[in-house]
């Protein structure tokens, strides 16, 4: 198992949230909980930067999918960016890529939320 971690960084108008360790059924209550502090906080533009993780299962990806229908309830972005290709795989499979939006790199993403 790997460690799983969770940095933030305030940069211009966005949080960026850096993952780093697996995205699994084992770090999901952790991540569904640190994904919702900025959200309750009241970040209005969020980029979760995934280069970190080497692995995501169904659990991740809801709770990716939950973080971002939390910031849609309250008008706030959330969007990814540095995407490993195994989960860009797994989004585009489920469906998933048609609402969570995914860039590239962290600054192509600050620049498309934030404008």
């Amino acid at each position: 198992m790997v460690d799983t971690s969770v940095e933030t960084a305030v940069v211009g108008r966005c949080l960026i949230v850096r993952v780093s360790g697996e995205m699994d059924h084992a770090s999901a209550p952790t991540l569904r909980a640190r994904f919702r502090e900025p959200i309750v906080q009241g970040n209005r533009f969020i980029v979760l930067d995934l280069s970190g993780v080497p692995f995501c299962d169904s659990a991740g990806l809801n709770v990716l999918l939950a973080a971002w229908r939390q910031t849609d309830a309250v008008a706030a972005v959330l969007v990814l960016a540095c995407v490993p290709a195994g989960l860009r795989r797994v989004l585009r499979i489920t469906g998933a890529d048609q609402v969570l939006r995914v860039y590239d790199t962290v600054a192509d993403a600050q620049a498309a939320v934030s404008g």
